[in-house]
Order: C-alpha cells, then structure tokens, then sequence
C-alpha cells in the first residue's frame, strides 16, 4: 500500500504540474512550493523550536487559528509557521499582519521533500486541521518526536478509512496521530469504529472563531449610507447560482438593498455585466452625496465578515453545487438568518442551524429567492430566526478551551 500511496502522490504532481499550464491557480500553488524551503531556511534557525499548524485552506486556517493563538501566549518562546495546500487559503492570509513568523505551502508528500524541510527547525507540537493527512509528513514527525494533533476533526462514512484498502492508511494515523480532537460525536463514533481511539469531543472550533469577530470594530465605510433604513442581504462568497438569486430578489424588491461579495474577485465583470447599474465597491467616495443602486458589488477582499453585521438576511454561496459551502457562522454569529443550497454534506453545522430554525437551506435558487423575499416581508419570522441565529453560536461550548486542556496536560 505504500507504494500505492507513493504512486498517488507522484501522480498527483505531475497532475498538478500539467493543470498548472492551464489554470492560474493550480500554477500559483506548484509554483509557490519551489519557494516554501528556502522560506522556512530563512525564517528558522535549525534550534528554533516550532509549532506548526497546517490548514488546507482558508476555511480550515479560520478553525485552527484559536488554537494557534492560545499556543502562541502559552508557548512564547516558540516560533510559528503556517503551511497550506491550496493557494485560496496562502494568498489571503499571506497578505494580512498574521502571528506566523513563516506562511508557506506544503511541500508535497514525497519522503525526501518532507525530510529536508522538517530539518530545517525543530518541531515541538504539529497540528493539522479537520482532515488533511499526509502520510510521509506525519512519519517524519513522529519520528522527530513532535507531538501531532488533528483539531476539528471530522470523519465521514465515505472517506477511504471505511473501504476495504484504507487498513494501511487508519495504521498510519494510529502510529502517528497523538489525538484527534472532534467535532462531532458521529466523527468520533466512526474513526473509533476503525481503531482511532485516541480521541474525544470537543466541537468545532469555527465558533470560538466566529464568537470574536463581535467583539472587534466592525465598522466598513459607506455601507450604513449604502444601507440607509432598508433591509439588507449579503449574498457572501456567490457563485453563479446565488447570482441568479441576486437577479430575481431584485427584480421582486427593488428597496431591499443587496450586497453581493463573489468568492472569486474574478467574478466582478460577470457581476458588472449582470447589474449595470449596480455601484462598485472601489468605486465610492466621500464625495458621493447619495446612491443611485440598490447593488453593491465587493471587489475588495477581507470585508465580508464584517459586511456580515450589517445584515438582516444572509445568503452564503457554494451550497447550490458540490463546491462546497462557505462558512456559514460568520453570518450567524451576528445574528442573521442564513440561506444556502442544500449541497453541505461536510457541513454539520447547516443540519444543526436548520435544526433550530436559523438557517433554511434550498434545492434550487428560484425556492431560495422565494423565501428571501417572504423574510424581507415578514418581521415576525426575520426576528425569531436571527434570534435563533444568534443563540445557536453563542450556546455552543468553548472547543478551544477542551483542547489547550489536553494538549497542556
């Protein structure tokens, strides 16, 4: 199976090294490797003692982040470095003032890539987030004597741990995991079920995350003025289906405002091209004495979640295909009820907001645009569900807490 796995891997860069040709942002990640070795030889003295945490992507990064910053105020002689897979999670963050003394991406998984770049610094405590497991890293590790950790782990019926050639892949995990911090009790229940016993629940730490950004200024110029005393929808993180529900809410409301923030700043001209009179973000002014739209395109990064608290109804994009459906929580801790498609199976939280009332989810976009605009025309409803909202985050407990519990017992 090891050389399966070896296989795979080699496979898998060359994929990536021939899709690269073609999509800018597979090239930007093959690209971005060559430099990630020479970052941690600059950033890191061999003797330098190091915690690590490795996030996929950004939505993986948010989650990890409490736990990192409590490491950091207990550990303040160590260092820190960030790794990621995916260049979604590297460029945002790489961009931002971050408590990492070194962000790079992940060299890939083969045995002497790994070997070289732990080398160079000393790893004292490793954590992945949710489920990105790479097999070599982790040997490498462990047999460095750093102590490794999944937070927020979530496992699920289909994932290759249940089939029949995934024995060699739970043993891996069982020699070089230390423990495996879940989100869920059915997470927990399955990877016991295959001999991954070192674990326990602690929740997800998505929502000690969340929980912070009320506390922060939240404040974005323009948007109360924007606002004025309607009601406003931030469609956070739109593809082309919360797009379309973006079309038909405002041909059915033409006083609600909508501000629609893309996953994708490249989806900006589509936006443009859509709504021609909506108003850009870049684009206003103090000069500006009043607005003309009730569309407000974002095509500036790093706003949304603070958008998020200006809102009375949030739509989230990813949930109408299998792309994936962004996060959720940084709507509801605000208080906002929260509709998305009804593609979210990695998404345990959705079922738990839906279950009480917070967040209704939708099998197409003509439905969704249908119950945006019964919320925008019914008080009654809008209030229990942003109350529902609300409540669901900040009952849950503090997952951040439990794991510094464990880890610095």
């Amino acid at each position: 199976m090891a050389f399966l796995y070896n296989l795979f891997i080699h496979l898998l860069i060359f994929g990536m090294k021939m899709f690269s040709l073609f999509d800018d942002k597979t090239k930007k990640g093959v690209e971005g490797r060559k430099e990630s070795l020479q970052k941690v030889k600059t950033g890191f003295l061999k003797s330098d003692k190091v915690i690590w945490m490795h996030a996929s992507s950004l939505g993986e990064y948010e989650q990890g982040l409490p736990v990192l910053e409590r490491l950091k105020d207990h550990f303040s002689d160590h260092k820190i470095l960030i790794t990621f897979f995916s260049p979604s999670g590297y460029e945002h963050v790489v961009k931002k003032e971050n408590i990492a003394d070194v962000i790079c991406y992940l060299p890939f998984d083969t045995k002497s890539c790994v070997k070289e770049f732990v080398r160079q610094f000393d790893v004292q405590l490793f954590f992945t987030v949710k489920y990105d497991y790479w097999y070599h890293l982790l040997e490498e590790l462990k047999s460095k004597g750093a102590k490794t950790y999944v937070i927020s782990a979530l496992f699920y019926d289909r994932q290759s741990f249940f089939t029949s050639y995934g024995k060699w892949f739970v043993g891996q995990l069982q020699k070089n995991i230390d423990w495996f911090f879940h989100q869920t009790q059915m997470s927990y229940a399955l990877a016991k079920s295959v001999g991954l016993t070192k674990s326990s629940v602690t929740g997800d730490t998505r929502f000690d995350r969340v929980k912070q950004l009320r506390d922060r200024n939240n404040h974005v110029d323009f948007i109360r003025e924007f606002i004025g005393k309607d009601k406003a929808v931030v469609f956070g993180s739109s593809w082309q289906p919360e797009e379309k529900i973006v079309e038909e809410v405002s041909q059915l409301s033409p006083y609600a405002k909508l501000i629609v923030a893309p996953h994708d700043l490249k989806r900006v001209e589509a936006l443009k091209q859509m709504f021609p009179n909506a108003l850009l973000y870049s684009k206003i002014d103090s000069s500006v004495a009043g607005f003309n739209s009730h569309i407000l395109i974002i095509d500036s990064i790093g706003l949304l979640s603070k958008l998020y608290s200006y809102a009375d109804i949030a739509v989230v994009g990813g949930g109408f295909h299998d792309a994936g459906l962004h996060n959720i929580l940084e709507a509801a801790t605000f208080g906002v009820p929260v509709i998305f498609g009804n593609h979210y199976k990695k998404n345990p939280e959705a079922d738990e907001l839906i279950s009480v009332d917070g967040g209704r989810a939708f099998e197409n976009t003509g439905l969704a645009a249908d119950f945006v605009m019964f919320l925008i025309n019914n008080e009654e409803l809008l209030k229990s569900m942003s109350e529902n909202a609300e409540k669901f985050v900040s009952e849950k407990s503090e997952s951040t807490e439990l794991i510094l519990k464990k880890i610095l017992a």
